[in-house]
């Protein structure tokens, strides 16, 4: 048997809250939830309600195993009967809690090294919201950070005081990420499971490329200048819509920059592979759709605005170019118009055959006639 040194214990919370920065209430809570494992372990039941209490003051710990007062009794590791709770709490209704303490005094090996895994293991997940809460001010914009580890299916990046995971899904395609590495990353969301909090990030989503361009494009922060949409698949192409506010400014060459500068300073963060188109915005929904599918020329538009479909018409060599490489610049256009987009080719006017005159039917008979007369004369 190994004794509890709860003295010990409550020392060892102040200097523990110092060294992982957390409070001393957080340490005390996470070693009253160790004890109370513990002690479970050693003389209850896994499925048991049990907490701990620690009197700093005496250096004492108490355990509360809980069970609720039940009409009729059917798991009695947690539940009591009305009769049986009346005997420890005489005022005791059905639905109460009723709480019977236990004097921890002392605990066995298996038990001591389940405090010990409970403790460190709560430490962590502590340590860890605290350092994440830090960040969720932050969510919604671009931090530069160190690839730590690169696994199948998720990239670490150490972003000094936490680390965060890049998921596959918010990747680029086909993007090398080597250990040691700097890389800019979108914080997209702090996720909270059973596994504890944990911190995403993104270099595939559209707010990272809005992030992009917002920190070449002044005249967004100005107004001179907004975006109104982007669809992209990351690692292959990016169409972003852009509108001008200001009478005489051109949204997109603002948005490409003298000699395209603006727009490959972003392609440089996400690779060149990845293509970006910029086109204007317009009202006319019609106006729009053509210009998303750029750069294939459309030769009309029928919108049907309740079901947000849209048949776009293209002559036949532009058919292919509407439709792009395995439908991406049309499933592109689709996503950043909102309309849903069929394409039709034109069809082109049959030719007309003027019909053959009697007259010449006629003179030809009669050719034909004359010839044949001929021949029978010959014969």
């Amino acid at each position: 048997m190994e004794e509890i040194n709860i003295k010990q214990l409550v020392m060892a919370v102040h200097t523990i809250a110092e060294e992982k920065n957390l409070s001393e209430e957080t340490v005390l809570s996470v070693i009253e939830q160790a004890i109370a494992a513990a002690w479970r372990r050693d003389n209850g039941e896994r499925e048991q309600n049990v907490r701990c209490e620690l009197n700093i003051n005496d250096g004492t710990a108490k355990v509360f195993v809980g069970r609720q007062v039940v009409e009729e009794v059917v798991s009695p590791v947690i539940e009591i009967s009305l009769e049986d709770a009346k005997k420890i709490k005489k005022d005791a209704k059905l639905d109460d809690l009723i709480e019977e303490s236990h004097e921890v005094v002392s605990f066995g090996r298996v038990a001591a090294q389940t405090a010990k895994q409970v403790v460190l293991q709560r430490l962590r997940e502590a340590e860890r919201e605290v350092v994440l809460a830090e960040y969720e001010d932050k969510i919604g914009t671009v931090v530069n950070g160190t690839v730590q580890r690169v696994e199948p299916r998720v990239v670490r990046v150490d972003l000094g005081k936490a680390v965060g995971i890049i998921p596959q899904s918010e990747q680029i395609q086909g993007e090398y990420y080597s250990v040691g590495s700097r890389v800019k990353v979108f914080i997209k969301d702090i996720e909270r499971d059973n596994r504890g909090p944990q911190l995403i990030l993104s270099r595939g989503n559209e707010a990272f490329i809005e992030y992009l361009f917002r920190q070449e494009v002044p005249e967004i922060e100005s107004g001179a200048v907004e975006i109104k949409s982007i669809a992209r698949e990351a690692g292959r192409r990016t169409k972003i819509a852009v509108l001008s506010t200001v009478p005489g400014v051109d949204p997109v060459g603002t948005f490409v920059g003298g000699h395209g500068t603006r727009v490959q300073a972003v392609m440089n963060e996400i690779g060149n592979q990845e293509k970006i188109d910029i086109i204007a915005f317009d009202k006319d929904i019609k106006e729009f759709i053509k210009n998303a599918l750029s750069p294939a020329e459309v030769s009309k538009v029928e919108v049907s605005e309740d079901n947000k479909k849209a048949v776009v018409y293209v002559d036949e060599d532009q058919q292919s170019i509407a439709i792009g490489r395995s439908g991406q610049n049309v499933r592109l256009a689709s996503r950043l118009t909102g309309y849903e987009l069929d394409i039709e080719q034109v069809t082109a006017p049959k030719a007309i055959v003027a019909p053959q005159s009697s007259k010449k039917k006629n003179i030809e008979d009669s050719l034909l006639d004359a010839l044949e007369s001929s021949s029978d004369d010959n014969k």
